[in-house]
């Protein structure tokens, strides 16, 4: 039995809107290689070198694939599994220099591209809506990434205060 493809299934996602996230996730994670070998890495990293808010601007971007599985219908489980992601490459990222070598390496938007492909290979029945659960997940995110930028500040002020003695 011939199916359709999957894009023209009832309660399927627009192609196009799918190919956008694959898009997004690839120059986060994997856009720039390293000649002469098999690594790549993306603009994440890059954009986290920035200091007061590249850390923030990669936590947002990678938020806005998780709100799109939210509004896809992706289960609260998914969601959390895909904030872990993005928590786990936020907190490590607040670390200079090992952190954006975490980043590179860790690829939080292409795990939670592959998490996504599963998800849109269940029935559009299995899936439910949880766009308020995603926004909360991104807030939390949020403020866990205050809370690492805080932290950070505090340890920066008694290290110049113990040189500076």
């Amino acid at each position: 039995m011939n199916l359709p493809p999957r894009s023209s299934l009832p309660g399927s996602p627009a192609p196009t809107r799918i190919a956008r996230l694959r898009n997004l996730s690839y120059w986060l994670d994997s856009a720039i290689a390293i000649p002469g070998t098999r690594l790549r890495f993306g603009l994440d990293p890059i954009i986290g070198l920035l200091p007061g808010g590249g850390d923030t601007a990669g936590l947002l971007l990678s938020a806005y694939i998780v709100l799109e599985a939210a509004r896809m219908g992706a289960s609260k489980s998914m969601l959390s599994r895909m904030a872990f992601n993005i928590l786990l490459e936020t907190v490590a990222g607040t670390l200079p220099i090992a952190g954006d070598l975490f980043d590179a390496a860790w690829k939080s938007n292409v795990r939670n591209m592959r998490l996504l492909e599963e998800h849109l290979q269940l029935p559009p029945v299995a899936r439910a809506r949880n766009r308020w659960f995603a926004v909360l997940l991104i807030i939390g995110l949020i403020l866990v990434f205050i809370g690492c930028v805080f932290l950070s500040l505090l340890l920066l002020r008694w290290i110049i205060q113990q040189f500076g003695r």
